[in-house]
């Protein structure tokens, strides 16, 4: 079965197809939610809200303004960033014991391997280590463009200047 039926089916509540279409890419999207939030357990949880949600309001995607797996993509980057922005979140993280830090170091993944599991790699290629600096902060990371100019000690406009160009770099490559 193509994508595109498999997806029509969805948007008509068919059950099977929305678990194939679970299968298929909840594994991903869990991946880009924990690169986000950096908690396994959490990713999980909003994971499973995203594909709820996506499932409400399987009306709202349009094949004509992207493809689905960005839309989804997307949905779940906004869901992983309301998390990291939360006040329960910011709570819990004040409270880290120490031996949660130990992996951190020790895993060695940097963002070009987290890149690999999402497929960014290629859309990258090319750019500037500021730019990826920029792209890592302020959309795996959840940093607003305020809070990166603060981070990096650089004028909020620079900031906007810069990630612009990232974008349109970025697009460049998509062509």
């Amino acid at each position: 079965m193509d994508l595109d039926n498999l997806i029509q089916q969805f948007q008509q509540k068919d059950t099977v197809a929305f678990e194939t279409l679970y299968n298929m890419y909840a594994e991903n999207i869990c991946g880009a939610i924990n690169v986000i939030v950096k908690d396994p357990e959490r990713s999980q949880e909003i994971c499973q809200d995203v594909f709820v949600k996506i499932w409400e309001k399987s009306n709202q995607y349009d094949a004509s303004k992207g493809r689905f797996f960005t839309w989804l993509l997307n949905i779940a980057r906004n869901a992983a960033i309301d998390e990291v922005r939360s006040k329960a979140h910011k709570n819990k993280k004040k409270n880290l014991p120490v031996d949660s830090l130990v992996g951190i170091f020790e895993n060695g993944e940097d963002l070009n391997s987290k890149m690999d599991t999402i497929g960014l790699q290629s859309l990258l290629k090319g750019l500037k280590e500021k730019c990826i600096l920029l792209i890592d902060m302020l959309y795996f990371k959840g940093y607003t463009q305020k809070e990166a100019a603060k981070e990096l000690n650089t004028p909020i406009g620079t900031i906007k200047t810069r990630i612009r160009s990232c974008i349109s770099n970025i697009r460049k490559n998509m062509a």
